[in-house]
């Protein structure tokens, strides 16, 4: 029998032209269960390690992206002082397509339109690897933290509450 083909995304697309070492995970998902607690469940992860991508809009630098465990919460004020801005606010969610080339569900920090200054949240740290949106939903990408701030010029911070 024919194993199934996994689409390549732009994410992985990158994170295979700079050779970095990855693994992929293919699950099945629904559109009410599209956050990374659920994705952790379904593939049976630690929800710590499961982080997601949030794309806020700084008063000063414009666009921003968070990763952040699926099991916290974003701290805009740290976002904002991390960031070097006054105000974070998050991105209409109409509005993420066109901005990052991803969909709600499916948005990875890796390979969006534009490389966006981008800010890890300090416990990625506290693994050998994090498990982070593929660029599709029910596509993830597991990578250590090191070569995703490597891919996305990351900067490491407290960004939870």
């Amino acid at each position: 029998m024919a194993k199934k083909k996994i689409v390549k995304t732009n994410a992985i697309r990158l994170v295979e032209q700079k050779k970095i070492s990855y693994k992929e995970y293919a699950y099945e998902w629904q559109e009410n269960h599209l956050g990374a607690d659920e994705v952790a469940a379904k593939l049976g992860q630690n929800p710590a390690q499961v982080f997601k991508t949030l794309v806020a809009v700084g008063n000063k630098t414009g666009v921003i992206v968070a990763v952040i465990p699926g099991n916290h919460e974003l701290d805009l004020k740290k976002l904002a002082q991390l960031s070097g801005n006054k105000k974070v606010e998050m991105l209409h969610l109409k509005d993420l397509e066109q901005t990052t080339g991803y969909i709600r569900g499916g948005c990875s920090p890796i390979g969006m339109k534009k490389l966006f200054p981008t800010f890890i949240d300090e416990s990625a740290s506290d693994f050998a690897t994090i498990i982070i949106s593929a660029g599709k939903r029910g596509l993830q990408l597991e990578i250590a933290p090191s070569d995703l701030a490597f891919l996305v010029n990351g900067k490491f911070g407290a960004l939870t509450e």
